[in-house]
Order: structure tokens, then sequence, then C-alpha cells
């Protein structure tokens, strides 16, 4: 995983230039003006091609060739339930079904109801499609980077352990990210500097 300064140097050296492509951002029209992705210039010491999740500034970045990433704004776990980490998608899902965790139901007995699981479709709290994170032993970890049916809810500190996008972004974001894409949740307190 990266340290606190690497990471630093990383997204902050370079400086963010805001532009959006007009294609990018004809892909990806929804969410409120101040969330849309937006592609910026990160260090190339950042490694193309994987993800890396920044839960207290609320941001996901998909880094990319010469020192570019998407930077798109994100929902994420609740206090007490980010799992910081190094993880590797191993399996994508268009309109995922979803089952809650037996500790989800004992969080909250609500969930109780899909412990049987809830098909995949507009109504899922997974939305559009999931990249499904596992460990280095190639375990299920059960979370996952997903689309939601509440946009409402990006920005905000809300899951049980995954992080969110709005629907439109989590397709634009599917449609790029192979199997085998490293991911790191970076742990809280880690910021990204940014002029």
């Amino acid at each position: 995983m990266l340290n606190r300064r690497h990471l630093l140097a990383g997204l902050g050296a370079a400086g963010v230039t805001n532009f959006a492509p007009a294609a990018f951002a004809a892909q990806t029209p929804d969410g409120p003006p101040d969330y849309r992705a937006t592609v910026i210039r990160v260090s190339e010491a950042l490694a193309p091609g994987e993800i890396h999740v920044l839960p207290d500034d609320f941001h996901l970045y998909w880094t990319m060739p010469e020192g570019q990433a998407i930077r798109y704004w994100v929902g994420v776990a609740k206090p007490g339930l980010y799992e910081p980490g190094e993880y590797w998608i191993r399996a994508k899902k268009e309109w995922p079904s979803w089952t809650p965790t037996p500790e989800m139901i004992e969080r909250d007995p609500k969930y109780a109801e899909w412990e049987d699981g809830m098909p995949g479709g507009p109504g899922n709290p997974l939305g559009a499609r999931a990249l499904y994170l596992f460990d280095a032993r190639g375990r299920d970890t059960f979370l996952r980077i997903h689309g939601t049916n509440n946009p409402r809810t990006i920005a905000r500190r809300v899951s049980n352990g995954c992080a969110r996008l709005t629907n439109g972004y989590i397709k634009h974001l599917y449609k790029q990210v192979p199997i085998g894409t490293r991911v790191v949740l970076h742990p809280r307190g880690v910021r990204a500097q940014v002029s």
C-alpha cells in the first residue's frame, strides 16, 4: 500500500487541471454540478490502471497513462465499517443481485427481508454495476465498488463498507476497469493535496 507521503506526492505534486473533455462529460451527465467527475493531472508516480479511494475526501481516482486520472465523487462506509487495504477486482456484474451479510442484518434487522437475496434492477442498493473486491489470497471480501439508486448518498458516510457512485458514473468506470485491477482503500486521515 502507498504510504502517506507517497500518496500526497502522487495526488498533489502535479496539481489539478480541471478539464472535462466533451466526450467524457456527455457519457456521465448525472449528479449535481459540484459532484461531477473530473479528469485531473496527477503525478506519474501513480501507476495507471489502478483505483484509489480517499474516504475523507469522498473521492475515487481511476488512474490513467500520462499522469492523468478521473476523479469521481463517492459515498463511503459508515464510521467503524471502512476497511482500508489493498484489494483486487476479481468479478464484475451488471445489475447485480444483492444479499446482505449476517453482520449487516445484525446491525440493521430491516435487511432480514432480503436474507435470501434481492434480484438486480433499479430498486437494488448495488445499482447498475458492481466491481467485487477480493483480498490477496483470492477471497471475496464482500466489499464492492457499486452504483446506487440514491444519489443523495454521494459524499456521505452511509454504506456497510462499500464505495458507491451514481449509476451513470459506475457504468462509465465499469467499462474501463478490467478484472485484476488493483484497488487501494486508503486509511482515514489521508487527503489529497490539490491546487
